[in-house]
């Protein structure tokens, strides 16, 4: 087996194995072929992870902030250096291209580690005068966090959840997907290599039984997950029982608004990075494209051509642009939209099947779709696909418009295409999205802030607000005098 790690888990600085825990494998998608073998945590296995990291955790926020800082960017130095194994094991983890994860996954987790080292010293309060007396107050860490990720972006999401808070002088323990199990191991022992306490970063693996022992475990302070729209009430109940911090990063089902005065090469390339990128597996992707009704007919003419032109093949191949889904389970989900979108009356435009050629028989692929004349009630416009499937909408006014994308009870991200600027902007304000795009989309850089509203989420990961989201707030007042008392 060409992925199989020394060991399942990464605790206290070493790889941990224990064969009590439930077998599972990792299957590469493309192939169909199993590249490592793997066993869920135990509880004993749980034990040592939390207990480890909360050792380390007194340490490391012992640690001045520049003294944090130096091994964060260590560490982003290192992931560079490996950037090419690194982005092959995570094509082989998620069936991504390589095209596509040599820029995008551990780049982009680098990135986080080297921008939040860049501002671990900024992390300060306030002084409050008050007469003679004063208040001040300090953001101190939360202690040890749990992270729980989603299979599509397994080492930018494990570097995501862990620079923040690491930065703020906390020890992160991560469970990954037990469909995508092997890049976050790389990053716990990059971290640790860098110079980090043993046991600040563990990694352990597992199902939804672990994750929930983990989110009610005693020493865990807060819970960051990125998942389902389905998961997220889950964690989120449980970790209120303990009064845990949280953050979620969860679904969506995103539009994207192209008006008529629009460029319609960018539009175009908006749509499709948000429906086609990762095999159409993103959070964010806006996957419910509007547009109006003049350059309507144009831009589904124009699209078909550039769809049709997009490569699917072998993901280790540096000429594929899109490779197979993460998973034959999930390739089985896509095909049951496409058949409800069949049965529905959605036009098909392009796509819509399962390639024939003899060199994807063995692997999860499906053909990038698009379906036009959708209308509002279709099963493809009200739920999440996470798959390269795209719904286009016919529209013609902003009001409308608005009215349309606004109608979800998602609110991961949104798009606006226009050459309008004074629409672009009244348009984003409007709209009912965490993050926005105006004549871009999916672009995520770890400088600003990331999370949705309604019941895609709470909390930002990235930009500066994420520092708040893994620290507390402490007061102290200061008196001058003497104490006054009536007693």
């Amino acid at each position: 087996m060409r992925a199989q790690p020394k060991a399942s888990h990464f605790i206290d600085g070493a790889y941990v194995e224990d064969k009590n825990g439930e077998t599972f494998e990792c299957v590469y998608s493309a192939t169909g072929e199993t590249i490592a073998k793997l066993h869920a945590a135990t509880p004993a296995i749980i034990e040592q992870a939390m207990t480890s990291a909360a050792k380390a955790q007194a340490e490391w926020a012992e640690w001045t902030p520049v003294q944090r800082s130096r091994v964060l960017r260590r560490a982003a130095d290192i992931i560079r250096e490996r950037n090419e194994a690194l982005s092959e094991l995570e094509t082989l983890d998620t069936g991504k291209p390589i095209q596509e994860t040599i820029v995008a996954d551990a780049t982009s987790g680098a990135d986080a580690l080297e921008w939040f080292a860049s501002i671990a010293a900024t992390l300060s309060g306030e002084s409050v005068p008050l007469g003679a007396d004063f208040v001040y107050t300090v953001r101190e860490p939360l202690g040890v966090c749990v992270g729980i990720g989603a299979w599509n972006y397994p080492t930018q999401i494990a570097c995501w959840k862990a620079a923040p808070a690491l930065a703020c002088g906390n020890a992160m323990v991560f469970k990954p997907s037990e469909m995508t199990p092997l890049c976050a191991l790389k990053v716990a022992e990059i971290v640790h290599e860098a110079g980090a306490p043993a046991g600040l970063f563990n990694v352990v693996q597992g199902f939804g039984k672990v994750g929930a022992a983990l989110t009610t475990h005693d020493l865990c302070a807060k819970v960051s997950l990125t998942g389902s729209v389905e998961t997220g009430p889950k964690v989120y109940a449980a970790a209120a029982e303990g009064m845990r911090h949280v953050t979620m990063e969860l679904g969506g089902k995103s539009p994207i608004l192209v008006f008529d005065d629009a460029s319609l090469e960018d539009a175009i390339s908006g749509a499709m990075l948000g429906n086609f990128y990762s095999t159409g597996q993103i959070c964010s992707n806006g996957t419910r494209v509007f547009v109006q009704r003049g350059i309507y007919e144009t831009f589904l003419e124009r699209l078909a051509e550039r769809t049709k032109a997009i490569k699917l093949g072998d993901p280790l191949d540096p000429e594929t642009q899109i490779g197979p889904m993460v998973s034959f389970a999930q390739l089985e989900k896509v095909k049951g939209y496409l058949k409800s979108a069949e049965n529905e009356g959605a036009r098909l435009v392009v796509g819509g099947g399962i390639p024939s050629s003899e060199k994807f028989a063995n692997g999860a692929y499906v053909e990038p779709t698009v379906y036009a004349d959708v209308t509002d009630e279709m099963t493809i416009a009200r739920e999440e696909i996470f798959g390269p499937v795209m719904s286009v909408f016919p529209f013609e006014t902003e009001e409308e418009a608005l009215s349309r994308a606004n109608s979800t009870p998602f609110g991961l991200a949104a798009g606006v295409f226009t050459n309008d600027l004074t629409r672009g902007h009244r348009v984003a304000k409007k709209l009912q999205a965490g993050i926005c795009w105006i004549n871009t989309y999916n672009l995520t850089p770890v400088e600003v802030p990331f999370g949705g509203v309604k019941k895609s989420g709470l909390g930002r990961e990235n930009g500066k607000a994420a520092m708040e989201f893994y620290s507390q707030l402490k007061t102290v007042h200061v008196g001058m005098g003497p104490v006054e008392s009536p007693y």
